[in-house]
């Protein structure tokens, strides 16, 4: 660890005992940034508009499923995002408000100043902006998740500073913390499957690929009766499910009735089980048509849930898009605190741990650990991912829920490998005086984070949506590519042209005045 960093580690792991007043708090001069730490967010911003743009002209409620119905260039474009992009820069982004936060703090322990107070109010007015962004812009904000994350590191941060805990506030025992902590869903997902291969045999896992199929063509059977009767509208539809299921079981029943007449000791012998039976299966297991009927009906809310979102942002005024996503939203949010705790805090440990120990401000004298990140970070993790990808994109996975658990472990894995990894190959390349005069060109956007973020939503809803530009679900993924492309063309040069005559973005400035219950000064002062 530098000299520099190790006074800054013992700075946050002291509280202060001074009475007199302390100096003021002030946001980080630009002498003081950390440059990488930009120009990352930058990068990060390019990849979370890559993924995010998909949900602008789709349902968000769909926002774990890829598009079965893409072809050609569409389909390779949607896959590429999801194979380099999906769910990798949004912790990217995680690891770099980590680190904001213990330059923020190291900052204010310098200056001998009460952190808690301030930063608890930084987050309180994120938060609100996320409520905003959610309310009146576009459902998918992640602001107000950030927000809550980082009051939880805070309350973490003040824990380790405790007497009791102390001997744990320094970087070594925080980096085995965030990684055991971001371990352990994997780890319970891998005893998951040792249980599943070592107590179900082939026999059992036969037998539940057979009931599924059935299952299946019940749903499949209820799916085209209800297609029937959208088209001809007699009768309940209470009553067609009913028929439809009826039908079905009269077709199984006549097949047992038809293998009964040619094997008529086996039948005998397997009515008179059943009849032993019958009173404990009804109490513990479904039958077939049952199970179909409840997936028939979870996929039907499903698609009604798609169509009213539909509706709202594709047909919809302003008013009717904003209540909508309002409803959606507050439902949403009962979530937020439990995907705070298991997915972002230990990244934003992460991030924390890379400026304490010195590693990100001094990334020159650390290759070797970056290099490490870059290399086994996007090796291991692009394995992971097309594997985890390959499984979940044949149609048996469908039915087959310990593959789709499979899959989904190997894609969730492989987004941490690979967030890693994009950050050791920036950092790498930062090293090399050639890229880096490519990638500074990042940084006026990342500087302007905030501001460059909600602008994503403006544009975007003012090409999408139906009280604007209204293209809801009429550009496919390839053409949306281009639509990113033209977005950053816009977004760098103006990035830069405005930090030329402003300190901060707009919302920036906005954030901090709050923040720090101040006017900031807002122009550049003249030389």
């Amino acid at each position: 660890m530098s000299d520099e960093a190790s006074t800054a580690h013992q700075d946050i792991a002291t509280d202060s005992t001074q009475t007199v007043s302390p100096p003021t708090l002030t946001p980080v001069s630009l002498d003081q940034r950390i440059n990488a730490l930009d120009i990352l967010r930058g990068f990060a911003l390019m990849g979370i508009l890559l993924m995010n743009i998909e949900w602008f002209g789709r349902p968000i409620g769909e926002i774990s499923t890829f598009n079965l119905e893409l072809t050609g260039l569409d389909h390779a474009a949607g896959w590429l995002i999801r194979c380099f992009v999906e769910g990798k820069f949004y912790k990217l982004f995680a690891l770099l408000f980590g680190m904001g936060f213990a330059v923020m703090l190291t900052q204010a322990m310098r200056k001998d100043r009460p952190f808690g107070a301030w930063f608890t109010r930084r987050m309180l007015v994120l938060f609100v902006f996320g409520l905003a962004h959610m309310f009146f812009l576009w459902q998918g904000d992640i602001l107000h998740d950030y927000a809550l994350a980082g009051l939880l590191l805070l309350g973490l941060i003040y824990l380790l500073r405790k007497k009791r805990f102390e001997k744990y506030n320094n970087p070594n025992s925080i980096l085995k913390l965030a990684l055991w902590w971001l371990c352990v869903p994997m780890l319970m997902a891998t005893l998951a499957g040792v249980g599943f291969g070592a107590f179900v045999d082939r026999q059992s896992l036969t037998e539940q690929w057979q009931k599924s199929q059935v299952v299946r063509g019940l749903v499949s059977q209820l799916e085209t009766d209800a297609a029937e009767n959208k088209a001809s509208p007699e009768g309940p539809q209470d009553e067609l499910l009913a028929d439809s299921a009826d039908v079905l079981l009269e077709a199984g029943e006549a097949d047992e009735a038809e293998e009964a007449e040619t094997t008529p000791d086996l039948a005998q012998d397997n009515t008179d089980a059943a009849e032993q039976q019958d009173e404990p299966k009804a109490e513990e297991e479904q039958t077939p048509q049952e199970q179909a009927q409840e997936i028939f009906e979870y996929e039907q809310e499903l698609a009604q849930n798609s169509a009213n979102e539909i509706a709202a942002l594709k047909d919809g005024t302003y008013w009717q898009a904003t209540v909508f996503r309002t409803k959606a939203s507050i439902e949403w949010l009962a979530f937020s605190p439990f995907f705070a705790l298991t997915m972002l805090m230990p990244i934003f440990l992460l991030g924390y741990w890379l400026v304490i120990s010195g590693a990100i401000k001094n990334h020159v004298q650390h290759p070797k650990l970056f290099g490490y990140m870059a290399r086994i970070g996007l090796g291991v993790g692009l394995f992971i991912t097309v594997g985890g990808l390959s499984i979940m994109g044949h149609p048996a996975v469908k039915q087959v829920m310990p593959l789709q658990g499979v899959g989904n472990v190997l894609f969730m894995g492989g987004q941490f490998f690979m967030a890693a990894g994009y950050l050791g190959m920036v950092i790498r390349l930062l090293d090399s005086p050639k890229w880096y005069n490519w990638l500074v060109k990042l940084a006026p956007m990342g500087r302007m984070a905030l501001t460059n973020y909600i602008m994503h939503s403006v544009i975007a809803t003012s090409i999408f949506y139906g009280y604007a530009g209204g293209l809801y679900g009429d550009i496919s993924r390839a053409p949306q590519m281009l639509i990113v492309l033209a977005i950053l063309a816009i977004q760098i040069p103006l990035s830069s042209w405005w930090l030329t005559h402003f300190q901060f973005g707009p919302l920036e400035w906005l954030w901090r005045s709050l923040t720090y219950k101040k006017w900031q000064a807002f122009r550049v002062a003249p030389h």
